[in-house]
């Protein structure tokens, strides 16, 4: 039986409908996308978010393709290489993600980030690229080949370089948020725009598991810390997106039909900022640095 959470919607700016819990499938090899995505279905979920730098573009949309639920009941996500900075590279990005998909349209596309991974959060803003890419977005949305179109890791700068100078308004903006480290300042001044956020990385790529204060409160619900985790980011009127190929964790963290107190949800707001993500803690949106022969180096 599906759980509630699975059949409740949020409806973005232009009226477009979007399931209120999502798959993340960052990290889910593109050999078991295919499976997961159908175990999911299985399960009740109809939102899948890929992105082209995953990886998996291909799995999931062959798991959409034959998860045996109409194409029209489900909504696929992908995101743009975060390196494209041209309406060229943006415009035969977008057609090949279709392709690679074997889809005919995409539910929802995002800038993945501002800048690129190499030059993340380091001052540089890319206005004028980020411009261009949000231009072939702006077309392939016109063209109806995506139902709707967003950003992802922008902060307030980056939104309003494109509610000034765009055609059409962000309808979505993915962010990391958790309990821990959730930006209010972005959250809030995306919402008051009417741009819906996505919080990617609800439980924190698992290194909040074993927090004693999340742990507490999580048993005097009677839920898991993801369950409590995936709870605190709907109440502040995000859409969560952990991220699994484990089908028992699937229907675990749909498993949210509870309510967090005010007074609990102003607790979960003072958490400690988490210092540490484990191996994430490499990746740029963790806080570790690209390096220009592509690795990682975590940051002090």
């Amino acid at each position: 039986m599906k759980q509630m959470i699975l059949e409740q919607t949020f409806t973005l700016s232009n009226a477009v409908t979007i399931p209120k819990l999502g798959l993340g499938t960052w990290m889910i090899d593109d050999r078991q996308a295919a499976q997961a995505v159908k175990d999911a279905v299985e399960i009740g979920y109809r939102h899948f978010d890929s992105a082209q730098g995953y990886g998996n573009e291909k799995g999931i949309g062959d798991g959409v393709r034959r998860c045996g639920v109409a194409r029209n009941e489900i909504l696929v996500t992908s995101k743009l290489q975060a390196g494209y900075k041209t309406y060229a590279e943006a415009k035969k990005a977008i057609d090949g993600s279709l392709m690679d998909m074997g889809l005919d349209y995409l539910d929802l596309m995002l800038i993945h980030s501002p800048q690129p991974w190499m030059e993340f959060r380091n001052g540089e803003h890319f206005f004028e690229g980020n411009l261009e890419v949000w231009r072939a977005l702006e077309d392939a949305y016109s063209a109806g080949k995506l139902r709707a179109i967003g950003v992802s890791n922008f902060e307030a700068v980056d939104l309003d370089n494109l509610l000034t100078h765009g055609t059409v308004k962000p309808m979505v903006n993915q962010i990391l948020a958790h309990i821990s480290n959730t930006p209010f300042d972005v959250i809030e001044y995306s919402q008051s725009n009417g741009i819906l956020v996505e919080a990617y990385s609800p439980i924190a790529h698992g290194a909040i598991l074993n927090n004693p204060v999340i742990m507490v409160m999580a048993e005097t619900y009677g839920v898991t810390v993801p369950q409590l985790c995936i709870r605190y980011c709907l109440q502040l009127g995000m859409l969560p997106l952990p991220k699994t190929a484990n089908p028992v964790h699937m229907r675990s963290n749909a498993n949210i039909d509870f309510e967090i107190s005010a007074a609990d949800m102003e607790t979960l707001k003072k958490v400690e900022r988490i210092k540490n993500y484990g191996d994430a803690s490499l990746f740029p949106v963790f806080g570790g640095k690209m390096q220009a022969d592509g690795t990682c180096v975590a940051q002090n």
